[in-house]
């Protein structure tokens, strides 16, 4: 039985759903982002549609409206879709008035909490780095072919590369896909450009072996005479591809889980943006200082990639 596991760790916590010792869906919560299915006291600033609700100090947005609402009425709103990070600013979070029925989304059950740092890395042993590694290039290898993720305003797409014979490859490139895109939290509108193949049912078959690995809900067009598919699933919060576009950040809270397994003094050379984004977190290095039982120092090394920092 797939069975959560969540570790609690410096600046971001982790939950990966893992099946026969396989991660097969991973989220990073970063601290201060309220949670898909929160409910929250809000007050309305808008009508229409969209509609605009204030709580605290956040704006969202209802893009289904606030009924017989009026300006400045008192309300509760679930929130549908958290804060993505990335360059477009302006994407308010998205919200919903709350149904008297409670949120629709509840917490990762049954989720069993990892002791964090341990003798035993359990999340690296599945792979964690390999994910990890997976957000960052936006690559994604199959036995025959690899597939190449890239972000983009509008849609996740999705690019199929590989030497097999096109039906073959659009048909393992298709199970391959719908793993990849549960294993890294995509969601929104995806478009994934298969090879072309010729004939109507072919280009069933490609789409019945994504139908089969990916679970609801979903949905999605034919296969074009192109090989272009396009699909939509629900989208609460940012994926694994997206965290990972904040490079510094990304990387930055990467070191600190590879920083954290450790004692004693240390001495991290990085990247110049990894450095600056630690010593903009003085909270995180104190707290890394007291779990170690020892000074950190920070060392800027531009001739270090950015994720390839040293730890001493």
């Amino acid at each position: 039985m797939p069975e959560w596991l969540v570790e609690h760790g410096l600046g971001e916590d982790r939950a990966v759903l893992v099946e026969r010792g396989t991660i097969i869906e991973a989220r990073i919560d970063l601290p201060g982002v309220v949670r898909a299915g929160t409910l929250l006291p809000a007050r309305l600033r808008r009508c229409g549609v969209p509609a605009l609700a204030q709580a605290g100090a956040a704006e969202y947005l209802l893009p289904r409206g606030a009924g017989v609402l009026s300006e400045g009425a008192a309300c509760t709103i679930e929130v549908t879709r958290e804060t993505i990070p990335g360059p477009e600013a302006w994407k308010r979070p998205l919200a919903a008035l709350a149904d008297a029925g409670g949120p629709t989304e509840e917490p990762p059950s049954p989720a069993r909490t990892l002791v964090f740092p341990a003798p035993t890395d359990e999340l690296e042993g599945l792979g964690w780095s390999d994910l990890l590694e997976e957000a960052r290039s936006g690559i994604v290898r199959f036995p025959g072919g690899e597939l190449r993720l890239h972000l983009t305003p509008a849609m996740t797409l999705i690019d199929v590369d590989g030497t097999l014979p096109p039906l073959s490859l659009a048909k393992e490139a298709a199970t391959a896909a719908a793993r990849a895109i549960r294993r890294l939290g995509i969601g929104g509108s995806i478009g994934i450009d298969f090879p072309t193949v010729t004939g109507k049912a072919e280009r069933q078959l490609v789409a019945a072996a994504l139908d089969d690995a990916l679970p609801k809900p979903f949905e999605r067009t034919a296969v074009n005479g192109f090989g272009f598919l396009q699909l939509v699933r629900p989208r609460r919060r940012a994926s694994l591809l997206e965290h990972a576009a904040d490079r510094s950040g990304f990387e930055a809270r990467a070191l600190l889980r590879r920083a954290v397994q450790g004692s004693g003094v240390l001495t991290i050379r990085a990247y110049p943006g990894i450095v600056h984004w630690l010593e903009t977190r003085p909270d995180l290095l104190a707290l890394l200082a007291r779990q170690r039982g020892g000074a950190v120092q920070l060392v800027a090394a531009p001739e270090l990639k950015i994720g390839r920092a040293e730890l001493a």
